[in-house]
């Protein structure tokens, strides 16, 4: 092979290998996206700034109206009415809307929107940062043990223990505490409520309306998030979850209540000094004129 030929096949391959060299630098521009749609993290109202974070001081005076049925602070004696005590001012004030707003329209609806509608957005706020002041009881969750079926030995409690802590990976439920913390304490941020301690009559029924998983809410992306997860639970599951977070609460409550000085016993009253006999025949005193 002559020397020339050799050169032309070398000079042919040094521009094969640039050629794809150029093939591979070049960039080729793909064609803009329509624009993200974002959606305001505030209110029309709160961007005005006719509403700021709410005061808890002055809460405290606007839930009084709430007292009748949520507590004095949030605690209810009624298992039919949902704890507040420990909810985060944005979940407080952002369900007050929507009962005011009829987009909330289930269970005892009717006998919030009255006092929704009396409220301001700033009440709404005021009022859900006095809550988010106070500390949530939490009732006694069931420990019977189940006699039959998938879950059966296990004390009630523990099914909803389970689907709290790890969820089902096989049925794709997730933890519960992935959104609501591991104490049930709920995350402020996306406003995921605070659960541990609350009425499982309450946590029974918005479990069984989220997994029929019909809502009116304009934005129902919150909603059906927890759609999702409640249309894979059954009866028992929901009661048991109920059960279970009835029960949830802090450790250290415990402790402070065991370290509680003892209540004071109570004093009795002194008995009343009897009165003095009469003797026979002795006049008793004339009634004071007029009298």
């Amino acid at each position: 092979m002559s020397q020339a030929r050799v050169l032309g096949m070398i000079g042919l391959a040094a521009l094969a290998v640039a050629t794809v060299a150029y093939a591979q630098t070049t960039v080729t521009p793909i064609p803009e996206s329509e624009p993200v749609q974002t959606a305001p993290l505030t209110t029309a109202a709160e961007e005005t700034g006719t509403v700021t974070w709410g005061d808890a001081d002055a809460g405290a005076t606007k839930a009084g109206a709430c007292a009748a049925c949520h507590g004095l602070d949030g605690n209810p004696t009624d298992p039919q009415y949902p704890r507040l005590a420990g909810q985060s001012e944005r979940y407080t004030a952002h369900q007050i809307a929507l009962f005011k707003s009829g987009e909330r329209n289930s269970g005892m609806a009717a006998v919030m929107k009255p006092f929704a509608d009396a409220l301001s957005a700033q009440d709404a706020r005021d009022i859900g940062a006095y809550f988010a002041t106070q500390t949530a009881g939490a009732g006694v969750a069931d420990d019977s043990v189940v006699a039959s079926g998938p879950y059966k030995d296990l004390k009630f409690y523990e099914i909803g223990e389970k689907l709290f802590r790890s969820g089902d990976a096989a049925r794709g439920i997730p933890a519960c505490m992935a959104c609501h913390g591991p104490d049930g304490a709920g995350n402020p941020g996306p406003a995921y409520p605070h659960i541990a301690g609350q009425q499982s009559a309450y946590s029974q029924r918005r479990l069984e309306e989220y997994r029929a998983g019909t809502t009116t809410q304009a934005d129902p992306h919150l909603f059906n998030v927890m759609a999702t997860v409640a249309e894979k639970l059954t009866d028992e599951e929901i009661g048991a979850l109920a059960s279970y977070l009835q029960g949830l609460h802090p450790r250290a409550q415990d402790f402070a209540a065991a370290d509680a000085p003892a209540a004071p016993a109570p004093v009795a009253a002194p008995a009343p000094e009897a009165a003095a006999p009469v003797e026979a025949g002795e006049a008793m005193a004339e009634p004071a004129e007029g009298a």
